[in-house]
């Protein structure tokens, strides 16, 4: 019987760090010299430290790719392939933490290094850094009557989401569990911002200033660039939009989003109480790694509740050297033709989410030098900047665009920002500060560049004022870049490039372009940031001539192709040409070009 008992003892034993260098040795990964080298380094002989997290801070050339180390993730993959057990990279995205934490407590899958990160009606999925442990799969197997299925994960990765997965979803079921007294969840919430305001908080209150906490410097770790708080029947939906694109993230108890949505709400200085109409707010934080960021709040009520949509406003981000927003040659030096004027106006068109107000910041942030006055209108501000002198749209008060931009024209400006022309009375007056010797930059949402000039005048503006005030319009688009990890060679096929720019006819790149593959560092997609592509209009006085009051879209259009604008599709296509994004990418987001015109590719 003892010699039975035995056999687990010896089989359940820690990963060691010289059995790892032996191995390693074996599969050639690393040389016998500075494996022995690191066995007798008593600095690493301490056995706190997982021995593949030691290997891996060596930061030792990968002899299967050259140009790589053998990082952690590497390493994982090499012991999970050794043990034969799966490999898993943790991605929180796809892990529902309220049921996992509910499979094992924290104290016991800290005890054996594991973390459970998946659980369905027959089997529970466990990630472990230690393959030669196993005396708690057989417990776990019996306590859930379920069948375990054993991963190997990153051991940082068990160690730091072990942590964050467990105070998440304690802190969910305390704010959950408070939330069942006496009072209702709109009369509870409202209490708790009370008490918020008094500088009393009790116990339970800390779990929903810890689940905001956790919530926004996740956003900033997995560079979002919004946060929705979705509210549902029984639960609400938080998602992040990356590169673009809405991930789903975590699923919370309506009750406790109600808390959450009022304690970000007193953050960023908004009526709590009021929850029947839409409000705006701003607030401005502190990443983990000391960087200012500003936040734009939203809300709306929906039928199960206010949504909040949170925009994050990244300085470093905001404020980009042009050939940074993906400005070409040729686009940069009509851009920059066109905002040296001493006067007139320059449009920047697009929807919303296409990276205007950048463009416009990166622009404003060069011009702003010490002898010039730059003010803004803004609707509502969109990043606080020192540079510039930034006035706030007040709708209730009667302080509208075309109020502000008489305000400033008082203010003796030398360049003036409007958020956005959205009437003819703010066109007028944008207009009337262009004739008066003032350089007026503004948004407009149209498809392209030529449709900004028949908005205008559909909304009454005269085309003798166009034709004198006008010095450009550029409509922009965001196409996700290629992760530069990742990105793979490809043959560019005939009819996927025929597609893109057609109807027009351009030459395909001689080289081989690349494809989207995914790794860790892009989260799988094969995308990692966004960059502009750029439809760039010059007022010439060819294009002067034809706008009049009857002025046709399709004949400006064609007469600003004659006038060297190449469209969206074309300057995408060069993206395309460059490696730096994918045909598909492009012809999501940009229009199809009209008329039939050769364009050759530079």
């Amino acid at each position: 019987m003892a010699q039975a008992n035995a056999i687990p003892r010896q089989q359940d034993r820690r990963l060691d760090l010289q059995r790892m260098l032996n191995d390693l040795v074996a599969d050639h990964l690393v040389s016998k010299e500075v494996a022995e080298k690191l066995a007798k380094d008593r600095r690493f002989s301490r056995g706190d430290v997982h021995p593949l997290v030691v290997i891996a801070e060596q930061k030792w050339k990968d002899p299967r790719q050259p140009r790589k180390l053998l990082h952690l993730e590497a390493l994982t993959e090499w012991l999970a392939e050794k043990v034969g057990l799966p490999y898993l990279h943790i991605d929180p995205f796809k892990i529902d933490f309220a049921a996992v934490t509910k499979v094992m407590s924290n104290a016991y899958a800290a005890r054996y290094r594991i973390l459970p990160v998946g659980v369905n009606a027959s089997e529970a999925i466990i990630a472990t850094c230690e393959p030669h442990v196993r005396e708690w799969e057989e417990q776990l197997g019996q306590v859930l009557r379920l069948d375990i299925k054993r991963v190997i994960a990153n051991p940082l990765d068990i160690q730091s989401y072990l942590v964050e997965f467990y105070n998440l979803a304690r802190s969910v079921k305390g704010a959950s569990e408070h939330d069942k007294g006496a009072y209702s969840a709109v009369a509870n919430f409202e209490q708790l911002v009370q008490l918020g305001r008094s500088g009393k908080l009790d116990a339970n209150d800390q779990h929903i200033v810890h689940i905001c906490d956790w919530l926004f410097n996740y956003a900033f770790d997995q560079r979002a660039s919004d946060i929705h708080i979705e509210p549902r029947r029984d639960v609400g939906n938080v998602r992040f939009r990356i590169d673009g694109v809405l991930h789903h993230v975590y699923q919370i108890p309506t009750p406790v989003m109600a808390a959450m949505t009022s304690r970000i709400k007193v953050l960023g200085r908004m009526d709590v109480v009021e929850k029947r109409r839409p409000q705006d707010g701003r607030l401005k934080t502190v990443t983990p790694n000391g960087e200012e960021v500003e936040l734009r709040l939203s809300t709306m009520p929906t039928a199960f509740g206010e949504k909040l949509v949170m925009r994050i406003f990244n300085p470093e981000n905001l404020v980009k050297d042009y050939r940074e927003l993906g400005f070409s040659e040729e686009d940069e030096q009509k851009w920059s033709q066109m905002v040296t004027q001493p006067h007139g106006i320059i449009l920047v068109t697009g929807p919303t989410g296409s990276g205007k107000t950048t463009t416009l910041y990166s622009t404003l942030k060069q011009l702003a030098v010490p002898e010039v006055n730059v003010c803004t209108v803004e609707d509502p501000i969109e990043m606080v900047e020192p540079a510039f002198n930034q006035m706030q749209v007040q709708h209730g008060i009667g302080v509208d665009f075309a109020a502000g931009i008489r305000t400033l024209m008082r203010q003796d400006p030398d360049i003036i920002m409007v958020g956005e022309i959205r009437d003819l009375e703010a066109a007028e007056m944008a207009i009337q500060a262009a004739l008066t010797g003032h350089l007026v930059l503004s948004t407009l949402h149209t498809n392209d560049a030529p449709s900004a000039l028949t908005r205008l005048l559909d909304i009454g503006v005269p085309s003798y004022l166009l034709q004198s005030t006008m010095l450009g319009v550029m409509a922009q688009r965001l196409v996700r870049t290629l992760c530069p990890h990742c990105k793979e060679k490809h043959e560019l096929d005939d009819s996927a490039w025929d597609t893109l720019v057609a109807p027009w006819t351009a030459s395909k790149p001689k080289d081989t372009t690349y494809i989207a593959q995914g790794c860790l560092e892009c989260r799988m997609t094969g995308y990692l940031g966004r960059i502009g592509i750029y439809e760039t209009m010059v007022m010439t006085p060819g294009l002067r001539k034809v706008i009049t009051a009857e002025t046709d879209l399709d004949m400006l259009r064609e007469k600003a192709y004659q006038e060297g604008m190449k469209p969206l599709r074309i300057t995408g296509a060069l993206k395309v040409a460059a490696g730096l994004t994918t045909v598909d990418e492009v012809i999501t987001v940009a229009p199809p070009p009209t008329g039939d015109r050769r364009q050759h590719m530079r």
